[in-house]
């Protein structure tokens, strides 16, 4: 590559920068100023590195002002990426500088400075906001199988389980399998009659 494509390639390089929400995007031409950038996307953090220690590491640059871990709504895991506002615009373009590309417990950071410009007015919310406890799935899976159901919802739970059953079976007598599969308990329980209380 010459050195007019590679100048070319570096220039084109820098005019994207990931956001929040979705891949990266390319910014608005004309002259985009970092001299007032205090936001910080940091990429790649790796597992077990989250907001106290994220906070912990990055206050050794300067104070910071926020710091936010992008965080799966439903789960609340990490989505391996963050941002970081620090208080002068000075620190946050010595610690893009000096972190990008940094090796932390075996993931390269990514970091980079975000035009003040081109941060979203809603980054922040929630901010304050922490996971403190990890989430119990095996106790939100049982609590799932074991609630109260109608009449209608266990009809259908009964038919979905008998059809994966039925399904099971021939795929073993396809096989040529000579095995007798036991029958599901419960299957062909009555339902239920009403009882009718007379007034008199």
């Amino acid at each position: 590559m010459t050195k007019k494509g590679q100048e070319k390639s570096i220039e084109t390089n820098a005019d994207f920068l990931p956001l929040e929400g979705g891949p990266a995007r390319k910014l608005p031409k004309g002259d985009v100023s970092h001299d007032k950038a205090t936001v910080l996307y940091v990429g790649r953090i790796p597992h077990g590195f989250y907001e106290d220690e994220m906070e912990g590491f990055f206050q050794q640059f300067g104070t910071i002002k926020r710091l936010k871990i992008a965080r799966n709504r439903k789960t609340g895991k990490a989505k391996h990426y963050g941002f970081i506002e620090f208080e002068y615009p000075e620190v946050a373009k010595i610690v893009a500088d000096c972190m990008h590309n940094y090796l932390l417990l075996e993931h390269m950071l990514q970091v980079q400075l975000i035009p003040a410009e081109r941060v979203h007015p809603k980054l922040w919310k929630g901010v304050n906001r922490r996971q403190k406890v990890p989430v119990d799935f095996v106790q939100i899976e049982r609590l799932k199988h074991n609630k109260d159901r109608s009449l209608e919802e266990q009809r259908k739970m009964l038919k979905s389980i008998l059809k994966r059953d039925k399904k099971r079976r021939s795929k073993i007598q396809a096989a040529g399998i000579d095995y007798e599969c036991p029958e599901i308990e419960g299957a062909n329980q009555p339902v239920p009659k009403k009882i009718r209380f007379d007034d008199s």
